[in-house]
């Protein structure tokens, strides 16, 4: 049986000496999605965060596939084949979307080839490659974030509230493209969400975050499709 892609074992971190996650353990096998759900303030994006470097850990392991990843930079973690969607835009709002995109990739063969599977996901973005990336809608901008990991296709990407302030059609072609990405590139995804509906949407695994700790994991059918979930984002 193989090992997942990404092992988190006993993970502690925070800020300074001040712990927020405490001894997480948590798995992401390749080409799945795992959604870790909780409310604000719950430790979820000092989650991410720690897996990509930005945060150290305290104690505890980082395993990416065979490799002891628990101490190493952004740039590592990103030369290994994780990505990054943060809550905060990471775009470069004076470039135009072309070139943000491009940025996704090493050659120019590369972006042309994979174009294509962006506009079957995201057309707006095939029709504003010449517009500069701080004049999109806020939800177009989340679009082209999301388009920029999908054509640098990395073997997981690490997305914190992607759904948060979208309109509900835009949710769904989010939803899509995870699904997308997962099934029809490989691609496993480590998802941070409040949205309960959209997440138990796209998820194979679901884990439920409370003050740094996970309380709660499982298969949505396990887990009552969203019943006890629910109750914990509600408390």
């Amino acid at each position: 049986m193989s090992s997942p892609l990404l092992c988190l074992n006993d993970l502690t971190s925070g800020y300074g000496s001040a712990a927020v996650l405490h001894d997480i353990s948590l798995e992401v096998d390749r080409a799945r999605i795992v959604a870790v759900l909780g409310k604000n303030g719950m430790g979820k994006s000092t989650l991410l965060k720690t897996i990509m470097g930005f945060v150290r850990p305290m104690s505890g392991r980082i395993m990416f596939g065979e490799e002891d990843m628990t101490n190493v930079g952004p740039n590592r973690m990103v030369r290994a084949g994780v990505a990054h969607a943060p809550q905060e835009h990471t775009l470069f709002p004076d470039l135009t979307v072309e070139d943000n995109l491009r940025l996704g990739v090493i050659s120019d063969r590369l972006f042309r080839q994979r174009l294509p599977e962006i506009e079957a996901v995201f057309p707006r973005m095939i029709e504003r490659l010449r517009q500069s990336a701080g004049t999109l809608s806020g939800g177009e901008q989340k679009m082209l974030l999301m388009s920029r990991v999908l054509i640098a296709q990395p073997k997981i990407v690490l997305v914190d509230e992607i759904s948060e302030g979208l309109q509900p059609t835009m949710v769904n072609r989010m939803a899509e493209a995870l699904i997308r990405a997962r099934d029809e590139l490989g691609i496993a995804v480590l998802l941070v969400e409040q949205h309960l509906s959209f997440a138990l949407s796209v998820a194979d695994q679901v884990a439920m975050m409370k003050l740094g700790e996970i309380v709660e994991r499982g298969t949505p059918q396990e887990l009552g499709e969203g019943d006890r979930l629910a109750a914990h984002l509600a408390v």
